[in-house]
């Protein structure tokens, strides 16, 4: 959306940017941005509330009144009210291996199961589940301030190999959780926020950011409102 604003500008038609990923905005730099911190796929706030809804509009439109570019904040944040998926990891088996690795070997079972019963996976965009184990090493170094010239991934692309992590552990986890089938969110904060792999990837990629590795290489390593 910023990108195509610059490019309705540049034609003479003014736009207003509601942003829900605040980097990514001001990177772009759009003529008129409101950035609005709620959860990513509502950014007029929350469903059914038609007075939130209506400030939010109006201050957006507000900035069309300015000829200068303009970037403001909503005052108000709304935090995601997704829950995490239900699922009980395995135990450590080996605790001289690094945490996320040793999870992930822990998982492969659960994996394989998965696969087996529905034919089919998301894993191997850029590695095979065999690999999985592998680039969370990496990871893991990445995380401690390993340079990563000097320690390279296996699979070369970052945002693939992050999806395959993502993936593995997204079907070895629908396997072993209880309850209703869970929604995409809710898959996606449980691997962030209980599992290793998540921390670990979200260390990694704050520590390329430090390291000034290349934005696309480690920004998109993880969904952008993270």
């Amino acid at each position: 959306m910023s990108a195509l604003a610059h490019v309705f500008e540049a034609e003479g038609l003014s736009t207003i940017v509601l942003a829900s990923m605040k980097e990514v905005a001001e990177r772009m730099m759009p003529p008129r941005t409101l950035y609005c911190e709620f959860p990513l796929g509502r950014p007029l706030g929350r469903p059914d509330d038609v007075e939130l809804q209506l400030d939010v509009l109006n201050r957006a439109l507000a900035l069309l009144e300015s000829d200068e570019p303009v970037f403001e904040t909503y005052p108000l944040v709304i935090e995601s009210e997704e829950t995490p998926l239900a699922c009980s990891i395995p135990p450590r088996f080996d605790a001289s291996l690094p945490p996320a690795v040793d999870e992930a070997q822990g998982l492969r079972a659960a994996y394989d199961r998965s696969v087996e019963a529905r034919g089919v996976t998301s894993v191997g965009r850029a590695i095979d589940a065999d690999n999985v184990v592998d680039a969370l090493d990496v990871l893991h170094q990445w995380a401690g301030g390993a340079s990563w010239k000097e320690t390279p991934l296996p699979g070369v692309i970052t945002i693939a190999v992050c999806h395959d992590i993502r993936a593995y552990y997204s079907e070895a986890a629908l396997e072993l959780a209880t309850g209703p089938a869970p929604g995409g969110r809710a898959v996606e904060s449980w691997f962030y926020n209980e599992t290793e792999a998540g921390k670990t990837m979200m260390a990694a990629r704050a520590q390329l950011k430090e390291q000034d590795a290349p934005f696309p290489f480690w920004f998109y390593m993880a969904p952008a409102h993270r």
